[in-house]
């Protein structure tokens, strides 16, 4: 497809782009983006991916080049944030960060984080225990790369902890914390209490019919695990990459921080949903969940809570 025909928004700080990826890619400055975050294509079947089934050997042959290609737009400082999960098939999981890791560190990229997203909801298994979790691959262009930690930290759990008060050491008896936080670690939840405490986990509700992000994107990630890679490896001003923006959660993250946003996506469904979104937000009509709260739990006298009466019955 010539480049003349590529349909595109650009809106300020907003460029989307409506085209098969590696069309698009070939349409942004080679070294301009500071950091790419995405949540590619599983080939799990989804609405969007079944006019392309592929075999797990096919679908890396797809993305091979396109990963390429990202590569080349990033600049000397910046990152990729490469989110997925797995690849089945005959009830075989296959782990697609195994497969990303080869194609990124092969150009030279440098794994910083294999960062572990757990959530609560999912489809249950029957031959195998069910997936809670996916994984983040933090990849970096070079050694000189942008890492901004003070936005992302969170509680200390012991904020009155001290050094050893040892003899002629200088920091005997100060505190031993960082006042502004501490350091998320690579296994995040988003517990400011609990779960930061014992297990520094990325625990973000993913995107159900019940979340205030839902969308009619049947795949999307929230808002919350997109804010903290874009705040950690980027700065204002910066470009932030989506080669498949499906709901926008990566543009909308971008323009929320005030970094520059481009999309990329085949259908025309989604662009215009991110859009859309990306107006709500400037206009402070759409609704998120709030970063850094805890994952709902139901009290103890709740309905869901209480145990069914008919399985009492069953075990009688």
């Amino acid at each position: 497809m010539p480049e003349s025909t590529i349909p595109e928004i650009l809106d300020g700080g907003l460029r989307l782009i409506q085209a098969d990826v590696s069309n698009a890619l070939d349409l942004v400055d080679d070294g301009s983006v500071q950091l790419a975050l995405t949540s590619p294509p599983y080939n799990l079947r989804k609405i969007y991916e079944r006019d392309r089934a592929m075999s797990l050997e096919e679908y890396v042959d797809w993305l091979t080049p396109v990963v390429d290609k990202i590569c080349k737009k990033i600049t000397t400082s910046g990152s990729v944030c490469w989110q997925v999960g797995n690849f089945l098939r005959d009830g075989e999981v296959f782990p697609l960060d195994y497969y990303f890791y080869n194609m990124f560190a092969s150009r030279n990229f440098k794994l910083r984080n294999r960062i572990i997203w757990k959530f609560n909801f999912g489809l249950h298994a029957t031959k195998r225990l069910s997936g809670r979790y996916e994984t983040l691959l933090w990849f970096t262009k070079s050694d000189e790369y942008l890492f901004n930690l003070d936005p992302i930290r969170v509680p200390q759990l012991y904020p009155g902890k001290r050094h050893a008060a040892r003899k002629g050491e200088a920091k005997a008896g100060k505190p031993s914390g960082n006042p502004l936080g501490k350091n998320p670690s690579d296994f995040w939840t988003f517990s400011a209490d609990d779960c930061f405490s014992e297990n520094p986990i990325w625990e973000i509700p993913n995107v159900k019919a019940n979340h205030p992000e839902y969308t009619s994107h049947p795949c999307q990630f929230p808002h919350e695990l997109a804010e903290r890679c874009v705040l950690a490896f980027s700065k204002v001003g910066d470009v932030v990459l989506d080669p498949f923006v499906g709901a926008g959660t990566t543009a909308i993250a971008a323009i929320k921080a005030d970094r520059v946003a481009i999309g990329i996506d085949r259908s025309k469904e989604y662009v215009d949903l991110t859009h859309q979104r990306v107006k709500a937000l400037r206009a402070g009509t759409l609704e998120l969940r709030r970063s850094g709260i805890e994952v709902r739990k139901p009290l103890a006298d709740e309905k869901v809570s209480q145990v069914p009466g008919e399985w009492s019955e069953a075990a009688e």
